[in-house]
């Protein structure tokens, strides 16, 4: 591994945790490790790992750009990582209320609806999300 693909790692293990990227990372195969060392090294090593912004700020973007775009797996993950990045629920809403206007209500109202279920799934596991 590389200094910048070290880096990467560690930051993907703070947001994700630890055990998604062990599922990650376990599941890989050949034909996708190509994938795994692009996304660990430019987005986790070269853009989260930047000290220019904290990890909430970055949350709340990232959060915003998924549900704008309508990617709900990747948004789920963001959402459920909330707690490792100190971004709060309020924050969530900040971030969506920002999507319903720069990208649409009906993106909006759709991420909400997922950032629901997931809130209501983490307080049943006793969780933070």
């Amino acid at each position: 591994m590389t200094q910048l693909s070290d880096t990467g790692t560690a930051t993907r293990r703070r947001v994700l945790g630890a055990a998604h990227v062990a599922r990650a990372q376990a599941a890989q195969t050949p034909f996708d490790a190509p994938f795994q060392a692009l996304i660990t090294d430019a987005a986790w090593g070269h853009v989260w790992s930047r000290g220019t912004i904290p990890l909430r700020e970055r949350s709340m973007m990232t959060i915003a750009l998924l549900a704008g775009l309508g990617n709900d797996g990747e948004l789920a993950l963001h959402l459920r990582s909330i707690p490792n990045t100190g971004t709060s629920r309020d924050d969530v809403m900040e971030a969506l209320l920002h999507v319903a206007i720069y990208a649409g209500v009906p993106r909006a109202n759709h991420a909400i609806a997922l950032a629901r279920r997931i809130f209501a799934e983490a307080d049943a596991e006793g969780g933070q999300a």
